[in-house]
């Protein structure tokens, strides 16, 4: 049974690639562990630049054949997207090797450290990249868990979504969206928002509600409506909305250019980011870190060296008169924030989108539709390709072209390109000077490279 981080040793990762895995799986070979993984994304005689870095920090890679699992494994683990089926959950069980889901070994690792746990719908591997700068920058060597690279880390070589510090404290984010957020006992536990995203409003009160309990220590979002009424103590909670006071206040919000100020109780702040909701991520961060110890002009000084992480609100370039932006959104709220950040940036904002999953989609269709249209300005355009479909049983009885409908009828300007292949092509007629091209989506491994052949072709 294992039940510590000290009851296993040599590990092995099924789904590596992943970005929720690969993290876990760098910091347990950071800590001394032996790890070994393998993932279909990895194919004889191609190249594939995850495996390449995973193998550079001495992690074992295999093809997903069954040949990495070996009678000396300690342990495998599973995301929630590997089925029975799989040749090496079928050898595991075979060899009666333990085998537990991601959620669960990151509750282990958890317990094994002082653990600041992020949650909420939106935000979650920003502010965790933040408040890991901050602790940092003060001195506390912390280590991080992410969802996302942190430019300073892939400056390093590292994918960026893991690093093993010497301190005390773990920086980790907890995802609601399969509940395992309920399985973490953390120091402190951060809320920053409630919106409708993988399960319904009640759902996500519920889980969010144990994860309070779960917490030392309970810091929450007092400028969002749905998650103001979880606060343990005012005094703790960050609030930008002048009529729902708390302990940490952000205040005269400017953004000009590809740059944000404001002030935290008084303290001024300016990052190389857009978007007002880059200064709500930056005020849970400051805040939290002023619980550990950090005051807020350390922490102004850490954040006016932050770099970002991949594929948030990250400026390509411009080009023709273009910026190009591309960026994770993927739920209503984060598609409606990212558009509205780029606004103040240019005249008109064409977005595009590519939806993840079938189900996903035709849940939150209504939301989607009724959030991004509120977004656009008249000016402004949103274009979606084709729902990505990562495999498996699905009913595909929606189309992307079924919102960019429904959108349409509200009177916003709206396109549908099946193929995103075609979209640059359909799309440069639409492009003039003092426009932002935003590029929004998640799940698909092949969007970075996506953003890269728009680029190209501007």
């Amino acid at each position: 049974m294992i039940q510590t981080i000290n009851d296993f040793q040599r590990v092995f990762f099924i789904g590596v690639a992943g970005t929720g895995m690969s993290a876990i799986a760098q910091y347990l070979k950071g800590i001394g562990k032996e790890v070994a993984g393998s993932d279909r994304y990895f194919k004889p005689g191609e190249n594939n630049e995850t495996r390449t870095r995973l193998e550079a920090e001495g992690i074992l890679c295999f093809e997903q054949d069954g040949s990495g699992i070996l009678p000396t494994t300690d342990l495998v683990v599973v995301s929630t997207a590997v089925e029975d089926t799989v040749a090496e959950v079928i050898k595991a069980k075979s060899l009666d090797i333990p085998i537990i889901r991601r959620s669960e070994l990151l509750a282990i690792i958890a317990k094994s450290k002082k653990t600041i746990a992020v949650g909420g719908t939106s935000g979650k591997s920003t502010t965790s990249a933040m408040l890991f700068d901050i602790l940092q920058y003060a001195g506390l060597e912390p280590s991080i868990i992410s969802g996302a690279g942190l430019v300073s880390i892939i400056r390093e070589g590292k994918i960026g979504n893991a690093k093993v510090g010497k301190g005390d404290w773990l920086v980790i984010e907890a995802d609601e969206s399969d509940g395992s957020i309920v399985q973490y006992y953390p120091s402190i536990g951060l809320l920053l928002n409630v919106d409708k995203d993988h399960k319904e409003i009640d759902s996500l009160l519920d889980i969010f509600a144990t994860f309070k309990r779960n917490s030392e220590l309970f810091v929450v979002n007092q400028s969002h409506p749905l998650a103001a009424p979880l606060s343990q103590d005012l005094s703790l909670d960050f609030s930008w909305d002048v009529e729902r006071s708390a302990g940490f206040m952000a205040r005269d919000f400017k953004q000009e250019g590809l740059s944000i100020s404001f002030t935290i109780n008084n303290t001024p702040f300016q990052l190389k980011l857009v978007g007002r909701h880059n200064m709500e991520n930056a005020l849970a961060a400051a805040t939290v870190a002023a619980h550990v110890g950090v005051d807020l002009t350390k922490a102004a000084e850490a954040l006016e060296q932050y770099e970002g992480i991949y594929r948030r609100n990250q400026v390509l370039g411009q080009k023709n008169g273009v910026w190009l932006m591309d960026d994770y959104a993927h739920n209503p709220a984060k598609c409606a924030a990212s558009i509205r950040s780029c606004q103040p940036l240019a005249n008109k904002v064409v977005a595009w989108f590519q939806p993840h999953g079938y189900g996903p989609t035709r849940f939150l269709r209504a939301d989607f539709v009724k959030e991004i249209a509120e977004a656009l300005r008249p000016q402004d355009e949103i274009w979606m390709s084709e729902i990505f479909y990562a495999g498996g049983t699905a009913t595909k009885d929606i189309s992307a072209n079924d919102l960019i409908n429904d959108i349409r009828q509200l009177g916003k300007a709206a396109f549908f390109v099946e193929d995103r292949n075609d979209f640059v092509h359909t799309v440069r007629s639409h492009l003039t000077e003092n426009t932002v091209l935003l590029l929004m989506g998640a799940r698909d491994p092949s969007l970075e490279y996506f953003a890269q052949q728009v680029w190209n072709e501007l």
